[in-house]
């Protein structure tokens, strides 16, 4: 799929961050859109930016932890729409947590989005990616899906989850030879608001408080969401089976390639020492 233009693009979480990139600069290249997110009043701005590039713009306020909501809402944008090509399945939370501490109210509520989500935005527009002959599902994992880190245990759980389902799809798929495809993304410090919309329970591991860590995360994110979607763009006409964002992906891809399990051991040491600073 190198040519975006007139293609139909499904988007969850488009109301901020990565989501509205992607929504901007698929308008740019000539793509028909379809957005959700929960936040009615950041995805009604995502649509003003992106009506005056795009040729269409549908939008729908969804809860992507809803199953009936989901395939609701992809059953009438084929409708609306005509045809669906490419699914962006990009909603997600935090949840910054001790597993000790974690309730499981909290875990089922990541669960419900960071992976659930996902699951259900593929599924619910799989059959209409195939039905229009040149379909793309492009599911949102981390850098979290590739190594853990104390206190992401929820985070990692969905990330890693995502990351098995979304390679196991790409497989099928190309057995099928059905004219559809699927990417894995990993990103790594974005500057969205994820970091300060996190919940944070439990103070088993010495947590930071809730703004300081937002304000130490703002530091270390490095990459723009503008930035981050050219490059989720770039993987989808390369046909990319992963694609890792800004350079601290690539650095915890090698790491991780290099030493499998030394690594948890070096965050442990990290972690312990980030903490002794609390004391």
């Amino acid at each position: 799929m190198r040519d975006l233009k007139a293609k139909v693009a499904a988007i969850t979480g488009a109301g901020s961050g990565i989501g509205r990139g992607l929504a901007l600069a698929l308008a740019r290249e000539g793509a028909e859109l379809a957005l959700s997110d929960i936040d009615e009043k950041g995805l009604e701005a995502t649509r003003a930016q992106a009506a005056s590039n795009a040729p269409r713009v549908t939008t729908c306020t969804l809860d992507v932890a809803d199953r009936g909501a989901v395939e609701a809402w992809a059953a009438n944008t084929a409708r609306e729409h005509g045809r669906v090509n490419l699914v962006f399945n990009n909603a997600g939370v935090a949840l910054s947590s001790a597993i000790v501490d974690m309730s499981y109210e909290d875990l089922e509520w990541l669960m419900g989005i960071n992976f659930w989500g996902v699951v259900y935005g593929t599924q619910s527009f799989l059959p209409h990616l195939i039905e229009s002959g040149d379909g793309h599902v492009i599911n949102i994992s981390s850098v979290f899906g590739m190594i853990a880190v104390p206190g992401q245990g929820a985070y990692n759980a969905a990330k890693f989850a995502v990351r098995g389902y979304t390679e196991c799809l790409r497989e099928e798929l190309d057995m099928m030879e059905a004219g559809v495809s699927a990417t894995c993304v990993h990103p790594g410090g974005i500057k969205t608001n994820i970091a300060r919309a996190a919940r944070m329970t439990g103070t088993t591991l010495g947590d930071f408080p809730h703004e300081d860590s937002a304000d130490r995360f703002d530091q270390i994110a490095r990459t723009t969401p503008d930035a981050a979607a050219e490059t989720i763009l770039r993987g989808v006409r390369s046909d990319a089976r992963r694609v890792l964002i800004g350079f601290d992906a690539r650095v915890i891809d090698i790491v991780q390639r290099i030493l499998p399990t030394t690594y948890q051991r070096i965050l442990v040491n990290r972690s312990k020492a980030e903490r002794a600073k609390l004391l």
